[in-house]
């Protein structure tokens, strides 16, 4: 067994060098990577070896093989969107409850829209606000309320977007993903909370209002109720499911 590690372990090691490879020869997405016999050679490592390496980078995003004319491998750039479906697929089997995710949003958020607090234009204040009408009356239907909810994570989402700090950014966004993702699969906009869509609806409009006066004490301050007070309403909602079970 120890001896099917080392040999695993090998590829692994390998793919890590021709990571350090990119970063020091400073090579950007679409530059193409040394021929197969010249990472053989360079690494003094088997052919085998070599396209497993490959493999390992592919998997993870790194690189990107083409055949044909003007084939080979070329650096990749891993997309958002496959690194929060990575990121997602990883949390997945962890059961995250509400609590987790709002303990960093109420970190993270409020300093989000403090930075962004006089830096909008109008067409991002505009972007905002039509969002916003996107829930602009009380569900009626558990769809509606379903697509509220999505809309107004959308809402931080589009906020994170906005930042100049492109690691906030992504975790805000990230968090309102998994955030929907947990909200439609655990079905927590059942039953209806028409508390949680006026209150939620009133804190971002006044958000808004906020950040085109540029009172980033004020934006920080909206954030974070809007935060403590959603915690609590989302913490009910996870909690309805159980009651009923309980019923039975």
């Amino acid at each position: 067994m120890s001896k099917l590690k080392q040999h695993q372990s090998v590829p692994i090691h390998v793919a890590e060098v021709i990571k350090g490879y990119v970063v020091d020869n400073c090579m950007n997405p679409g530059d193409r990577l040394p021929a197969e016999a010249e990472l053989m050679k360079q690494f003094n490592r088997s052919r085998g070896t070599i396209r497993e390496a490959m493999r390992i980078l592919e998997a993870q995003g790194l690189v990107k093989t083409r055949t044909g004319p003007g084939g080979g491998c070329f650096v990749h750039e891993v997309s958002e969107e496959r690194t929060s479906a990575l990121l997602s697929n990883y949390f997945y089997f962890r059961n995250l409850t509400i609590s987790d995710i709002y303990q960093l949003r109420k970190q993270l958020e409020p300093e989000l829209v403090a930075n962004l607090a006089g830096t909008l234009n109008q067409q991002q204040i505009q972007e905002l606000e039509e969002i916003t009408r996107e829930y602009e009356t009380p569900p009626k239907t558990a769809e509606e309320d379903r697509n509220h909810h999505r809309s107004s994570l959308k809402f931080h989402a589009q906020l994170a977007e906005y930042s100049s700090n492109k690691l906030l950014g992504f975790f805000v966004r990230f968090m309102a993903n998994l955030l929907a993702e947990l909200t439609i699969t655990r079905r927590l906009y059942e039953p209806s909370n028409f508390e949680l869509w006026r209150e939620g609806r009133e804190h971002q409009l006044n958000l808004i209002h906020a950040l085109k006066v540029g009172d980033r004490q004020q934006c920080r301050q909206i954030m974070l109720d809007h935060m403590i007070l959603a915690e609590k309403l989302m913490q009910s909602q996870e909690e309805q499911p159980i009651q009923k079970f309980s019923q039975f």
